[in-house]
């Protein structure tokens, strides 16, 4: 018995095609490096080369700290939550992304932590106003 297959050579083209007009040629670049040393609330991060002053920088367990201090060959990052989860050796990454902080009228008797986030029970809080953390003060 002997298997006939008919190729239609137009239906592949269109099939490529639709391929081709699908494709996401989009590249993103991660910047990623690794910890040296954690103390008092302060990582040390290896490199980091791209990031900048006040920027956000996220660690591989969550935790999201603050670029303060550039070097050569190194970055000082003040650490936004939990250090006993960041260790010597993890991988942290560059967002792009410069702190800022909700702003809103909201706000106002509110505890928050040091991400904007309340801790009173209260709830979340919605803003649409965003301003840097290093700011003029107006």
């Amino acid at each position: 018995e002997i298997l006939t297959v008919t190729i239609r050579v137009d239906e592949i083209s269109n099939i490529i095609r639709e391929c081709i007009e699908q494709y996401n040629r989009e590249v993103k670049i991660v910047n990623t490096d690794t910890v040296l040393q954690v103390r008092d609330g302060i990582a040390l991060i290896h490199g980091l080369d791209e990031v900048m002053v006040g920027e956000l920088v996220e660690f591989e367990k969550g935790t999201i700290g603050v670029t303060l201090k550039l070097e050569s060959n190194n970055v000082g990052v003040v650490l936004m939550g939990d250090d006993l989860m960041i260790q010597e050796g993890i991988s942290v990454k560059g967002t792009g992304k410069i702190a800022q902080i909700p702003v809103s009228g909201a706000y106002l008797g509110c505890v928050i932590n040091d991400l904007a986030k309340p801790i009173d029970g209260w709830g979340e809080i919605s803003t649409s106003k965003s301003r840097l953390i290093e700011s003029p003060a107006s």
